[in-house]
């Protein structure tokens, strides 16, 4: 049986988490949006924001994305400017990361499972430097194009030096990075 790429519903309530630092939070939205921004116009769009999705294979409703990101995107524009993204992103954390009910760290681990699987796409349980690779230049980051860096972005997580990434680290490593909130 073939499956196709996942179908993420943003209607539903994600786990809570915040990341520690404010200007590390800041700096990661810039990437994110600099990613998304395809064409480099300084605006992204539904339309780039559906594809970046997809690239990692989540298959995103495009008529909820349009719903979702429409009241953030300012008359005359054809999409979001950096600060119309960061306003987004802050009503839905807002929304989506505020009261934490008693099946959070359930949700959390399936999340953070859902998100180990889009970089282990061999599906074999580790995610090795050739997947993170792949997955790096998916989105457009230069690090895809150097294999030095990607094995150092390895190893810098891999705890029992067997040159790859297991759930245990990944997670250990989201958790290092994001701080959930309770």
């Amino acid at each position: 049986m073939v499956m196709g790429p996942e179908k993420i519903t943003l209607a539903a309530p994600s786990p809570s988490f915040r990341l520690r630092c404010k200007s590390l939070n800041s700096l990661r939205l810039r990437r994110i949006f600099d990613m998304f921004d395809k064409n480099g116009d300084c605006m992204i769009t539904v339309s780039e924001i559906s594809q970046a999705l997809s690239l990692l294979g989540l298959d995103a409703d495009m008529q909820e994305l349009e719903t979702m990101t429409q009241s953030y995107i300012r008359p005359g524009n054809e999409g979001l400017t950096y600060d119309d993204f960061v306003s987004l992103h802050e009503s839905l954390g807002d929304t989506y990361f505020g009261f934490v009910q008693s099946e959070e760290e359930e949700q959390q681990e399936s999340d953070l499972w859902e998100a180990f699987k889009v970089f282990d796409e061999n599906g074999d349980g580790y995610i090795s430097a050739k997947e993170l690779q792949v997955v790096l230049g998916k989105l457009g980051l230069v690090e895809g194009n150097m294999i030095d860096n990607v094995h150092r972005m390895i190893g810098s997580v891999d705890t029992n030096h067997d040159g790859r990434v297991d759930f245990y680290e990944f997670k250990e490593m989201m958790r290092a990075t994001i701080l959930p909130t309770s």
